[in-house]
């Protein structure tokens, strides 16, 4: 069975991930620190596998953590690398911490896998990295203008360590994998989106002011140039988004990539914008949204959404949920957190 690490694997995507690569026969290691994920994710995954995971709760800060572990763990075909703080707003408040945490990390787990016999690396990236982007859909092509928030930043610049890195290790093989918007959770309803406070992104918020836990909803800016005002996303369900990274391992272990760096955008391809969001929680679960509009938030796009030719060509993966079906998982997961 080959063995896999994946960082904040207790995270939302991470803990889907762990799931997929369980039930396709990999053995799977999860570090977290657990600064913005739950212990009791694990008890989640467990219950939909029938297998638990191991886990070492570790802090990727700490280098010399790092280097144990990956001592003891020589046999790893594979790192999956999602531990990050990833709120916008945040890290516009935060820069240092956001640097800090993203960056050092990063070179960390690099630096230690390059003494692993076998070097194959997903890393988390986002389509944070395209800024302003000028055409939609967004190509792999398109160009990696100024970051609109230090977390978009550590994204831009985590790309190119990872670049630079394998230009001058040809032992090291990465797959750099550009999100759009993960949103929903487990058909089980065991795993889903924990945010820890108030949530930074749309969907938990919208679920939460749904079952009683927020007042009203904001929706940042309506005067933008899109045909309603409010700002378009391509809302990926979540569980899709992780079978792309099993997929992206699979075809570096297997040794089918094109290059030592690869890099791949993952989205529906279609565009929704905040409202058309919203009227589809309402259509799916019945219930009507207490929202208000409210000032522009920095750090926002205008509109991102994806063209995932790349993808379903090369990965041979194509998201397989509409938005529709994200939305119900994400009220049902709610509804479960609530006991609604």
């Amino acid at each position: 069975m080959k063995k896999v690490l994946v960082t904040g694997g207790l995270g939302f995507i991470g803990s889907h991930t762990v799931v997929e690569l369980q039930q396709k026969g990999f053995e799977v290691v999860i570090i977290d620190d657990l600064s913005n994920s739950s212990i009791d994710v694990l008890a989640g995954i467990t219950a939909i596998t029938g297998k638990a995971p191991a886990f070492e709760k570790l802090d990727l800060k700490e280098k010399s953590k790092v280097e144990a572990f990956f001592g003891k763990h020589q046999d790893i075909v594979g790192v999956i690398h999602f531990a990050a703080s990833k709120a916008v707003g945040e890290s516009v408040e935060k820069p240092l911490l956001y640097y800090e945490n993203n960056i050092n990390t990063l070179v960390y787990v690099l630096k230690s896998l390059l003494h692993l016999p076998t070097q194959n690396f997903i890393f988390s990236s986002s389509c944070t990295v395209y800024g302003q982007a000028d055409q939609m859909p967004i190509t792999e092509s398109a160009p990696i203008k100024m970051a609109e928030s230090p977390y978009g930043n550590t994204k831009q610049i985590g790309e190119e360590i990872i670049k630079d890195t394998c230009k001058v290790n040809s032992t090291l093989n990465a797959i750099a994998l550009r999100y759009f918007n993960p949103i929903g959770a487990h058909s089980s309803i065991k795993i889903g989106e924990l945010p820890i406070g108030v949530p930074q992104n749309l969907v938990p918020f919208i679920t939460q002011t749904a079952a009683g836990l927020r007042k009203e909803l904001s929706v940042f800016g309506d005067d933008y140039p899109t045909p309603d005002g409010t700002c378009i996303r391509d809302y990926i369900h979540v569980v899709d988004l992780a079978k792309a990274h099993v997929v992206a391992l699979e075809r570096l272990v297997g040794k089918n990539n094109a290059s030592n760096y690869e890099i791949f955008n993952l989205g529906t391809g279609k565009g929704s914008s905040v409202l058309e969001a919203i009227q589809s929680f309402e259509k799916v679960s019945g219930q009507k949204l207490n929202y208000k509009f409210a000032p522009r938030r920095e750090g926002d796009v205008i509109q991102a959404y994806a063209d995932t030719t790349k993808a379903n060509a090369e990965l041979g993966w194509k998201a397989e949920s509409n938005l529709d079906d994200a939305l119900l998982s994400a009220w049902k997961w709610e509804k479960h957190l609530r006991n609604i």
